[in-house]
């Protein structure tokens, strides 16, 4: 805006980074600033540059997008992407794709920094079991007037089933005691809600130590393999427990024996 037209503007942008241009459009006219990329993509590429891309920020981005790339492309940069933002969030970029929408780059700012509707991830660590002087695991329990907060007694991990390639539902087990077939998995906070877990399915058990005694055990996997897994695992989730709005609820809860241990301990507990 300190330049008397955007044309200016975007060439000497261009001069100053000629190999990273990515020319916000939407200041006056946004369909016209794409036209201003391409004259200066094509300038830049006479220099021996290439127009990275566009960035839009307003508008409605489904249909400027479209036209957007449309320009792009007549004009000889099928490779410029089109970066969206403007307060983006899981539910607009969702709409956005379900309308066509020709972005490349999603560019999430406030929502993903203030963490939007969750800002925060409730942790708490309550004591599951200890040893006595026998050297013998005591399940421990911790009581609560709210249902979600009595804690799980035990050395517990957690199992997940797949079936024919899709996740079937976790069950969190005592180790101690095993994960007796068939499973079924209850509730965590609504005891008289259960699932029985399909015969038959695979099983994979989820908690693996790192750290032993200070000591590193596990063999750390690097970003791209972290990516790569988070990836594949989202394929195994049947495609209504994805879904933004009112998505199925995954089976996952405490297994029927250990959930009977708890209800005994709960008992002994109050009286």
């Amino acid at each position: 805006m300190s330049f008397d037209t955007e044309l200016e503007a975007f060439e000497t942008y261009a001069e100053a980074l000629p190999n990273n241009c990515v020319f916000l459009v939407d200041t006056y006219d946004t369909l016209e600033g794409v036209r201003h990329a391409v004259e200066v993509g094509k300038r830049l590429r006479a220099r021996g540059h290439e127009l990275a891309g566009i960035r839009l920020d307003s508008g409605d981005l489904a249909w400027l997008s479209i036209e957007s790339r449309r320009i792009l492309d007549e004009g000889g940069f099928p490779n410029a992407f089109i970066v969206a933002s403007n307060d983006l969030d899981e539910h607009l970029i969702e709409s956005l794709k379900n309308q066509g929408a020709k972005i490349g780059v999603w560019g999430v700012g406030t929502q993903l920094v203030t963490g939007g509707s969750q800002p925060a991830l409730g942790g708490v660590y309550k004591l599951g079991a200890i040893r006595n002087a026998a050297g013998e695991w005591e399940p421990k329990i911790k009581l609560s007037e709210q249902a979600i907060k009595v804690s799980n007694p035990g050395i517990q991990q957690v199992r997940r089933f797949t079936l024919n390639g899709e996740f079937r539902g976790d069950a969190i087990f005592d180790e101690e005691h095993g994960c007796p077939a068939p499973v079924e998995s209850m509730h965590p906070s609504d005891t008289t809600r259960s699932k029985p877990i399909p015969e038959g399915a695979t099983h994979e058990d989820l908690l693996q130590p790192v750290f032993r005694a200070g000591n590193l055990v596990a063999e750390l996997p690097t970003l791209p393999q972290i990516q790569s897994r988070c990836r594949e695992q989202l394929t195994q989730l049947h495609a209504t427990v994805k879904r933004l709005e009112h998505p199925h609820e995954y089976t996952a809860g405490v297994e029927r024996t250990l959930n009977e241990r708890k209800l005994q301990l709960i008992q002994k507990a109050k009286s």
